[in-house]
């Protein structure tokens, strides 16, 4: 999941589908709580409870920061979500996880072929493979999707990767 921007109900709508999906690893991508100065404040904004929601699930989260998240986020989180990126071993498929702000598919980070480039940031959900044999997928955005995209969040089934919208 990426760009929940401080949407409890998005969120628990999202987590709501998730948890029908089953799943070992809760991954987000950044821009947990702060909406940011370029969007408008989302309706029922709460970022307190939002943090609440995400670390009664701590125990399988793996985060990284966005862009709008701040040190001072870190604060209402019982997990690590400030690090840039974090590499994740999944079955068949190796995840580089990252906001999408610093690395995305045109400033690539330094990949093995084969790896899954994971990105929020854009807010547009998208899955594509590069000619290097890299795999780009970004989630969308579970509170603020953009350019004519639905809710959604992504998914790992264990052989595939999907959208799954909200």
């Amino acid at each position: 999941m990426s760009d929940i921007h401080g949407v409890p109900s998005a969120l628990e709508e999202a987590l709501a589908a998730a948890d029908d999906l089953g799943y070992d690893r809760l991954v987000l991508l950044g821009d947990l709580l702060y909406h940011g100065p370029r969007n408008g404040i989302p309706d029922f904004y709460d970022p307190v409870l939002v943090a609440k929601i995400l670390n009664s699930r701590k125990d399988r989260i793996v985060a990284v920061r966005g862009n709008c998240d701040a040190e001072v986020d870190q604060m209402m989180f019982e997990f690590p979500m400030m690090a840039d990126y974090a590499v994740l071993d999944a079955g068949i498929e190796r995840f580089f996880l990252t906001h999408g702000h610093r690395w995305n598919e045109y400033c690539l980070p330094p990949l093995g072929m084969g790896t899954v480039l994971a990105h929020g940031h854009t807010h547009v959900p998208e899955l594509k493979e590069l000619g290097c044999g890299i795999k780009i997928f970004n989630p969308g955005s579970v509170s603020l999707p953009k350019g004519g995209s639905a809710p959604s969040f992504g998914y790992f089934d264990g052989e595939r990767l999907r959208h799954c919208p909200v």
